[in-house]
C-alpha cells in the first residue's frame, strides 16, 4: 500500500467504536459504527502476557471490564508507573489472552453514558485478529472497503518489558487488504515504523503535554511544539497525517466557547499531512458552550476548516452532516 493516499470528503474514523451507543472497544461497539456509516474502526491496542494484541483504552482494564469481580485474579492486582503516571489496578500484560477471555466489557463512563450500562457484562475483549474479521465482513456484506486506524498505546512502556507491539502489529496488517493508518501519541515508534513499512502514519498531537518518548530521552520539545510549520515539515518525513486535539484548531475561551481557527490546518496541508481532528462526542459535557445540543453544528464548523478526518464517538451524527455538506 503506497504512503500517498486521497480523500474525496473528510474519513469519518469511530472512536474506539460507536462508543456512545456501546461500551467502547467491543465488537458490537465495532459493528454498529460500520453500520451506521464510519469508514475505519479505530482500536487502541495493548498487548497480553503472551503477546497478542488486543483492543483496551488502556493496558489497566478495571474501568473497562469486571475484573474487579474475579476472585482468581485478585492476586494481580498491583500499582505500576505507566508513562510517569502511577496507575492502581490490572494489566493485560499480567494475564494470557485465555485469561482475558473470561473477562467482560463494561462501560467506561457510566455518569454520562448511562444508557450504555445495560450493556455491562455481555461483551469480551477482542483481538485485533477479531477486528480485522468484522471489518473484512462487514466489508464484504456491505460492498464498501472498512479501514482499521489501529493506535499503538505506550509503545516505550511495552518495549521496555519486552513486549513491543510494533512487529507483531505489521505482520498482522501484511495479511490483509483494508485500508489502513497506524497512529501513535509518540514519536521514535513512527520514525522506526516509517523504515520498515509503506503503511500510512498518524502522528498524533495533543493540546498539552509531549510524547512520552521524549520525556524518556530529555528531547525538550512539547506537543505544541510539534504543531509550528518548521516541525510539521519533520513530521511529514515519517507521518502522512497528524491526529489533533481538536483544540489545536479552534481553541476555547476561559467560559468553553470557540475562539477563531488557528492555521494549523493549511499549516499542515502544505507539509503535505493530512489532518485527522479529535474527539467529536454528543453530550454537552464535551461540546462547547455555543454549541450545546448542537453536535451537528460542532462538526460544521470544524468540517468547513477542510479537515480531512474526524474521530467520532457518534459517526451518525458525523456521517448525517457530513451528507448535508459533501453529497
Amino acid at each position: 500500500m503506497s504512503k500517498k493516499f486521497t480523500n474525496q470528503s473528510p474519513i469519518i474514523i469511530a472512536h474506539r467504536g460507536a462508543s456512545g451507543y456501546r461500551p467502547e472497544h467491543t465488537l458490537a461497539a465495532y459493528e454498529l459504527a460500520i453500520d451506521l456509516g464510519a469508514d475505519y474502526i479505530e482500536p487502541d491496542l495493548v498487548i497480553t502476557k503472551d503477546g497478542n494484541l488486543i483492543a483496551r483504552h488502556e493496558n489497566e482494564i478495571s474501568e473497562t471490564t469486571d475484573i474487579a469481580i474475579h476472585a482468581e485474579f485478585t492476586h494481580l492486582k498491583t500499582t505500576k508507573i505507566i508513562d510517569g503516571e502511577v496507575k492502581i489496578g490490572w494489566f493485560t500484560e499480567d494475564l494470557t489472552l485465555a485469561e482475558l477471555k473470561t473477562l467482560k466489557a463494561k462501560e467506561r463512563i457510566p455518569q454520562l453514558r448511562p444508557q450504555n450500562t445495560a450493556y455491562d457484562g455481555i461483551f469480551t475483549i477482542p483481538t485485533l485478529n477479531e477486528i480485522i474479521d468484522l471489518a473484512k465482513r462487514k466489508s464484504l456484506e456491505l460492498g464498501r472497503m472498512i479501514g482499521i486506524y489501529p493506535e499503538t498505546k505506550h509503545p516505550t512502556y511495552f518495549k521496555s518489558i519486552g513486549l513491543p507491539l510494533e512487529n507483531n502489529l505489521l505482520t498482522t496488517l501484511y495479511k490483509i487488504n483494508l485500508p489502513i493508518f497506524i497512529q501513535s501519541f509518540e514519536v521514535g515508534n513512527l520514525q522506526e515504523l516509517s523504515k520498515k513499512t509503506d503503511l500510512p502514519l498518524v502522528q498524533l498531537i495533543n493540546d498539552s503535554g509531549k510524547p512520552y518518548d521524549f520525556v524518556v530521552n530529555g528531547d525538550n520539545r512539547t506537543y505544541q511544539d510539534l504543531v509550528t510549520k518548521t516541525e510539521l515539515i519533520e513530521v511529514s518525513k515519517y507521518a502522512q497525517a497528524i491526529g489533533v486535539n481538536k483544540n489545536l484548531l479552534i481553541p476555547r475561551d476561559i467560559t468553553g466557547k470557540l475562539l477563531s481557527s488557528t492555521s494549523l490546518v493549511n499549516d499542515a496541508h502544505a507539509a503535505n499531512l493530512q489532518v485527522h481532528a479529535w474527539t467529536f462526542r454528543n453530550e454537552d459535557f464535551f461540546l462547547p458552550f455555543d454549541l450545546q445540543k448542537n453536535p451537528q453544528g460542532e462538526y460544521k464548523i470544524f468540517f468547513t476548516l477542510g479537515i480531512d478526518g474526524v474521530l467520532s464517538d457518534y459517526p451518525d451524527t458525523a456521517k448525517s452532516q457530513l451528507k448535508k455538506m459533501y453529497i
